[in-house]
């Protein structure tokens, strides 16, 4: 009787603030004061045309009176069903009711009776709907469309043009120059990060120290905080003074101050983000500096994430270098060098960040000084004659003396004044660096007492009009502000504003960098795996630290795991690398990132055991931590590096095994949890002894062989947000509701008997070639009878037919010198068909929580799999490959869906997981410069439909034709492509991907069906008729793009999955253990936590009290069918309490921060209320009572 007041009253809600929220939108249209401040401006015409939408808008209403009656329909139904059986509501238990077949063969589970909603405020879905293309003078989805790529002869300057100038140009105001000391540390590409600490890095540092002293006029720039800290530590108390010291002084300038110089097209921004705290933390502490101008010179194409970030961080400037070499060219005959960089997305400038762009070719010495880089490399010292270094152009360089000095200093000031025509200001930035220079004393004397006698002679004669000295990069800024007269980071008169990303890469001829994308998947799969857990081990742990502090348990708490943590974050950090994560160091370095990167995930993974054992434990006075006898185990196991994980066989008997699982996502969760058990009479019980609809399957070890020792057991349950859900399992003779999959082994062509075990049964179909299909309640996949792979989806609710067929293919590199590698993509042509020497063999599963298909080739095996449960999971396509080309010779291979979606040659691809930057299929470029990097998604549309493909790891993808998405999987090449690594790519291993395939219909391409639908198409309309324009209109012409609600968490889920912890078999006697749920009540489903992780003290390398809190309000586009999420979503225009964020912690004080939390904003007050702009990322420093 309580449920079913419960659910009346539920239903009742959801009624009111439909019929309000309507009341409201109307009551805003025309009785806004805004408004009506400004009618006497309005002429009569728009008057009427207001008034028209009006009517318009009350005669919707009207049509829509069927949804509200529907909303009452649903809440008497409810109602009518709230008396039916309870269960157990947090595991969703069906309380003892068996799955079963309807009339058209669909499993119903009787899983969860409970309803859930969607509630987004149309003030939500402005955002998506609002044009901001008018915002920026430079649009790179445009510039692309506009550039010829002609690769014109430039003369001295290549890829450019002829510079002149006038010599008394600079009569009234002398040309400002900076030169710039650099050195560029890779940690790790050709070497080990240790290695090359060992034999350069170290000795580097310990020059600077010396050499800097010397002279107070000196100056340098360092970017790479993971070799300084190593450096630091190593040294003794006088050096880190006299290095401090230098900083402080200005003479040393740390710039960026990551962990790294991170790659900007792999990186997923958690990963961007934590490297960046992770640096300006300790420099912060160690220091008490504050980085404030980004230096990107190596990262083989530039994100305009990363500028988001930094300015976020409350930098004022930035510098990037690798961009495309015609784009470039355009920038610098057109002056626009320099520019506020603003993200497509913002409807103003605050997200603008001033950037300039390095003009030539590389960042080394010779591609800097000006246009020529004959006569520059004449300027880089440590190539002077008698050394190991020379010029390749055979003028080396000279010694300055008094005899030469005056021929020297107006040579180079030469190239000085062409560059500086580049540029809108007198003011000139010159890098003086390369890769690990300055490890040498001698260099040092080099370069910086050749160039102070130039600077000298140039400075002493007026009639030069320079200025001329060695500078750090904020210097060169501050003298540009200066110049224009406006304040650090803001827009100088009459420069552009630009918005957009610089993918792909090319940097001559048609060597486009897009191979790297996709170089070394294995790799880019355990870099994500590992942030996953790092994430969840910092939530876990800083709930349970604060939990233990709050029961006066913190010295009895396992603190000495912070120290995993920190190991991570760093090793995180450092394959953030642009060589690592890129897949584009040695095979010898690759190893010792794959080391580094399974050490730390048993590190997170111990991390997350011991919080999750204290935080489930109902009596937690008696919670004791032994190190070597974990309470929990972990999920999964890999051996070696490169091996594939092994899960945790679960060893059964009559007494219970409990089984502890953690939902990562801050959303209620419903999902099907799998773990493996020895023993086939299972049963799976919630914490209160609520049975749970079990299914369970066989566990292959090969495509015809079945492991006897196991079983794979698979159960659904509606996990709490961030938190934590015990579950019972044993053998048990009554085992009722543990129903056992079907399985068919399709053996067409194939000389093949399977051994049978029961109890689980097996068919084997040797001649069948029909078509087959799969299906839940939503979809109906049919597979070719002949391939085993997708060739179309059937929609339940509609009887809808689509096109989704997934193919194969090779790509194989091109005959002439210049060949594919692990950065350059250089293909033989298009893709050809994937031909396998064997027919493939094809399981199909059938059950009730799930059904698969498994087609095993040669090179891959490629799973299909379909989740009969209500919400995200049972929405999409969960499809899986494992590839193994370790046999091949220069060959890619890349799947390929084709749909019937015309999508007109426009697909949409992520930015580091972040934001969505729309693409032009371009057909004046090379194919391979048509692809590009995919962290998250990628997805192609039209006016009815919108096709996702989701992705667990970062690779490269395209759509070359219409209605197709293409990514890349694997890559196996036998050279260098003449870039510097050396060798080409044969450590390939095999590798898993995890993928998501989402189809969406637009709300407004066919009558909404449902009740989520209508209320969304009603919203939608609204929406459209209120700001005069059809949302589709508008979503078609706009320069940026956003996932749906349903698509933002499809992501989430398919990266961060449920992490299962079973109690170790040594337990015996488990204590009393309960769930953990921590939020008090519920996030906005805009929100993302991003990351709760808890900070360093100032004294020692130990969790202090505070706890950063980094949260993300999500962009999404409202225009897309909604569908039921399994959880109650709502959205409130990005409002959120801190203060009563978490159940059973008190904060005693909130400090909102700068994203790195290098810069304390103003304090709130305990009940205080944020409020975020869509897309916004913030930082707060929590402290908890």
């Amino acid at each position: 009787m309580k449920l079913k007041k419960q659910v009346t009253v539920c239903g009742g809600a959801i009624f009111c603030v439909a019929v309000f929220s309507l009341y409201l939108m109307l009551d805003r249209v025309q009785h806004d004061p805004a408004r009506r401040q400004n009618a006497g401006n309005f002429p009569r015409s728009q008057i009427s045309v207001l008034q028209n939408r009006i009517e318009q808008l009350e005669q919707l209403l009207e049509e829509n009176h069927q949804i509200i009656s529907h909303i009452k329909d649903s809440v008497l139904e409810l109602t009518e069903n709230g008396g039916g059986g309870g269960g157990a509501v947090g595991a969703g238990a069906t309380g003892g009711q068996l799955p079963f077949r309807n009339s058209n063969g669909s499993w119903i589970i009787p899983f969860d009776i409970r309803s859930s909603f969607l509630s987004v405020m149309p003030q939500d879905c402005q955002f998506a709907l609002g044009s901001h293309e008018e915002h920026s003078d430079l649009k790179m989805l445009n510039m692309y469309s506009i550039l010829n790529f002609d690769n014109m002869d430039g003369g001295v300057w290549k890829q450019g043009f002829d510079i002149t100038y006038n010599t008394n140009e600079w009569d009234n105001e002398p040309l400002q120059i900076f030169v710039l000391p650099h050195s560029h540390n890779d940690p790790g590409w050709i070497k080990t990060f240790d290695k090359y600490y060992l034999d350069q890095t170290q000795h580097i540092f310990n020059n600077m120290v010396v050499k800097l002293a010397e002279d107070p006029r000196r100056k340098f720039i360092w970017s790479e905080i993971s070799f300084f800290v190593k450096w630091w530590e190593s040294v003794d108390s006088k050096k880190q003074e006299a290095m401090r010291k230098l900083i402080l002084g200005g003479q040393m300038e740390m710039v960026t101050g990551g962990w790294v110089m991170t790659d900007e097209a792999n990186s997923h921004y958690f990963a961007m983000i934590d490297q960046l705290i992770e640096g300006h933390q300790w420099l912060k502490k160690n220091i008490g500096v504050t980085p404030r101008s980004g230096w990107a010179i190596d990262p083989f194409g530039h994100s305009p994430t990363m500028a988001y970030l930094l300015k976020k961080s409350k930098f004022t400037s930035m510098l990037i270098q690798r961009v495309h070499y015609s784009v470039k060219k355009h920038f610098s005959a057109t002056h626009s060098l320099e520019f506020m960089w603003r993200q497509a997305w913002a409807p103003d400038s605050s997200t603008d960040i001033f950037c300039h762009m390095m003009p030539f070719y590389s960042y080394d010495i010779p591609h800097t000084c000006g246009p020529d880089p004959k006569v520059c490399c004449q300027f880089d010292f440590k190539r002077l004659p008698g050394g190991r270094v020379n010029c390749p152009w055979k003028i080396p360089p000279r010694a300055v003396t008094d005899l030469n000095v005056a021929e020297r200093a107006n040579l180079l000031l030469d190239q000085y004044r062409k560059k500086s025509k580049l540029f809108r200001s007198k003011v000139l930035l010159v890098p003086l660096g390369d890769d690990f220079r300055y490890d040498k004393a001698q260099e040092w004397d080099q370069q910086y007492l050749n160039y102070q006698k130039l600077f000298d002679y140039m400075n002493s004669h007026p009639e030069m009009h320079v200025q001329a000295q060695f500078g750090t990069l904020s210097d060169y800024f501050d003298a540009v502000y200066k110049q224009n007269g406006v304040a650090q980071g803001s827009k100088p008169p009459n420069y552009p504003t630009l918005s957009g990303d610089f993918f792909v890469y090319a940097d001559r001829e048609d060597h486009y960098w897009s191979g790297y994308y996709t170089s070394r998947p294995f790799y880019k799969n355990l870099d994500r795996i590992l942030e996953s857990n790092l994430r969840g081990a910092e939530i876990l742990f800083s709930l349970s630290v604060a939990h233990a502090r709050h029961l006066g348990m913190e010295k009895r708490y396992a603190m000495s795991d912070y120290s995993y943590l920190t190991e991570a974050r760093r090793n995180v950090g450092l394959f953030q690398h642009h060589d690592a994560i890129a897949g584009t160091a040695k095979e010898a370095v690759a190893v010792d990132y794959g080391v580094r990167l399974l050490h730390s995930l048993a590190g997170v993974k111990r991390v997350m055991i011991n919080a999750a054992h204290f935080l489930v434990l109902r009596n937690k006075d008696i919670y004791r931590y032994y190190q070597t006898e974990p309470f929990l185990e972990p999920d999964e196991r890999r051996a070696t590096h490169d091996s594939l994980p092994e899960r945790t066989l679960i060893e059964l008997d009559s007494t219970p095994r409990y089984l502890v699982v953690f939902n990562p996502v801050e959303q209620e969760r419903v999902c099907l949890i799998t773990v493996l058990v020895s023993s086939a009479r299972v049963r799976v019980l919630t914490e209160d002894g609520q049975t749970l609809p079990v299914q369970l399957s066989a566990l292959w070890t090969s495509a015809t062989e079945i492991n006897k020792d196991g079983y794979q057991v698979s159960f659904p349950a509606r996990l709490p947000a961030l938190g934590l859900m015990v579950f019972q399992i044993y053998d048990s003779f009554d085992s009722s509701l543990t129903l056992r999959s079907e399985t068919i082994l399709r053996l067409y062509g194939r000389n093949l008997t399977p051994k049978r075990f029961d109890p689980l049964p097996l068919k084997v179909h040797s001649t069948e070639q029909q078509d087959f299909y799969i299906q839940n309640q939503n979809f109906q996949l049919w597979f070719s009878g002949t391939t085993g792979l997708l060739e179309s989806v059937k929609f339940k609710e509609s009887q809808q037919e689509m096109k989704l067929k997934i193919e194969f293919l090779i790509y194989g590199t091109r005959p002439s010198k210049d060949k594919s590698g692990a950065y350059l993509f250089l293909p033989d042509g298009p893709a050809k068909h994937y031909i396998s020497k064997d027919p493939p063999i094809v399981r199909v599963v059938d059950g009730p929580l799930f059904s698969e298909v498994v087609c095993y080739y040669q090179h891959f095996q490629l799973t299909i799999r379909l989740y009969n449960l209500p919400g995200v999971d049972g929405l999409s396509l969960d499809v899986t490959t494992m590839v193994d080309i370790r046999d091949q010779v220069n060959k890619e291979l890349a799947m390929r869906i084709t749909s019937d979606i015309q999508s007109d040659g426009v697909f949409f691809t992520d930015l580091n997981g972040f934001q969505i930057q729309p693409r032009r299929y371009l057909q004046k470029l090379p194919l391979q410069a048509n692809f590009y990097p995919m962290p998250t998604m990628a997805y192609i549309q039209d006016s009815q439909h919108r096709l996702t493909f989701h992705t667990a790891q970062a690779l490269g993808a395209t759509s070359l034709e219409n209605g197709q998405l293409e990514v890349i999987l694997d890559r196996r090449l036998m050279q260098d492509d003449n870039r510097g690594l050396g060798q080409g790519l044969k450590d390939n291993k095999r590798t898993i991907n995890q993928f998501r395939i989402l189809l969406e219909k637009r709300a407004t391409s066919n009558k909404p069906v449902g009740f989520f639908a209508k209320v969304a198409s009603l919203f939608h309309s609204i929406i459209s008729y209120i700001f005069g324009a059809s949302a589709q209109e508008v979503q078609d012409s706009r320069p940026v793009s956003f996932p749906s609600l349903l698509s933002h968490f499809t992501s989430m889920f398919l990266n961060h999955g449920v992490v299962a912890m079973p109690v170790s078999p040594k337990k015996r006697g488990v204590p009393p253990l309960q769930s953990f749920s921590p939020l008090a009540s519920p996030v906005p489903c805009d929100f993302h936590l991003l990351n709760l992780r808890t900070l360093e003290n100032q004294e020692e390398v130990s969790p202090s009290l505070d706890t950063a809190l980094l949260l993300h309000r999500k962009g999404f586009d409202c225009g897309l069918e909604a569908k039921n999420l399994g959880f109650n979503c709502t959205t409130n225009q990005g409002k959120l309490f801190l203060s009563g964020l978490f159940q059973n912690l008190d904060l005693l004080s909130i400090q909102p921060m700068t994203l790195s939390l290098m810069h304390d904003g103003p304090s709130l007050s305990n009940v205080s209320q944020i409020r975020m702009e869509p897309m916004e990322i913030s930082s707060f420093r929590l402290r908890f009572r």
